[in-house]
């Protein structure tokens, strides 16, 4: 039986439990972002070396963003502090599009390149099994008893602009997709095109769907969908600096592969996401 004080966060086996899975989760993130190519390279993984540009970038991110959400997040949980919920609901849905990219994701049948990758596959199994029960344990404690006090003038432009930008980054990658079903390939999918179709099919039926669909939500359902806002928003905002850190890695080391137009769409739905998140907290009040 949960003790009372215990209430709020579940039994305590769960809050331990959930406690101990994120610290450790963050500490295996930095241990593989230090093995990789960001600082050892004990890490090779089976694609083409120009990539190393890309993981780059998200090991920063994985290192010095999702790293201190969990551990923070999973001290304060296990210290019974609220904030912890908001922390670890921000971490799930980016840890699992990570696994999946950084396990499916490369080039394992092509004879052209060599890796290791796979004797880190327990550490990443653990990161998405972690990530899985960080999920359902955060949307079970999330507070539910919430006002939406929404404007319709000012969800109109927020709708507006987040709907016209993820149009526009699926347009890209929609043209790009297009172009491979017409001629065969195209930019960078000859050197990872395993890693082409995970990133192109996961963003336009995963990420941008999400994205339409929170603000479908935010029209008809506001009063009872606070925890799947701040799930979606979480991943948006931390999925979008990943990608605008590899960008900007790829801009530093002159890739070839690098578009400034890209970045320059990216970095203008940052913008839009982190105004969006604001708003939407800044729009909902918890009674207490």
């Amino acid at each position: 039986m949960s003790d009372a004080k215990d209430a709020p966060f579940g039994s305590s086996f769960e809050r331990l439990l959930v406690a101990l899975l994120s610290i450790a989760t963050g500490i295996t993130l930095i241990y593989l972002a230090i093995e990789g190519p960001l600082f050892l390279h004990q890490i090779r993984y089976k694609t083409a070396d120009i990539v190393d540009n890309q993981l780059v970038g998200q090991d920063v991110v994985n290192m010095f963003l999702l790293s201190p959400l969990l551990m923070v997040g999973g001290v304060a949980l296990f210290l019974r502090r609220g904030i912890s919920r908001y922390l670890l609901m921000m971490t799930p849905l980016y840890l699992i599009y990570f696994v999946l990219s950084y396990t499916i994701g490369w080039e394992w049948s092509s004879t052209q390149y060599s890796g290791n990758s796979e004797q880190y596959t327990f550490h990443f199994l653990f990161i998405l099994i972690s990530s899985l029960v960080i999920l359902l344990y955060s949307l079970s404690i999330f507070p539910k008893d919430v006002v939406a006090t929404f404007k319709k003038r000012g969800l109109a432009i927020y709708s507006v602009l987040f709907s016209l930008f993820l149009l526009v980054f699926a347009s890209m990658w929609i043209k790009e997709v297009h172009e491979v079903i017409s001629t065969g390939t195209t930019r960078a999918y000859d050197v990872a095109p395993t890693a082409f179709w995970l990133v192109r099919i996961f963003d336009l039926g995963f990420s941008m769907p999400l994205g339409l669909i929170s603000i479908y939500l935010l029209w008809k359902r506001p009063n009872t969908t606070y925890p799947i806002q701040f799930m979606f928003y979480g991943f948006f905002l931390t999925m979008i600096v990943a990608v605008n850190a590899m960008g900007l890695v790829m801009f530093v080391q002159n890739d070839p592969t690098f578009m400034m137009r890209d970045l320059i769409v990216f970095l203008i739905l940052a913008l839009i996401i982190v105004v969006g998140f604001v708003y939407v907290l800044r729009n909902y009040h918890v009674r207490l």
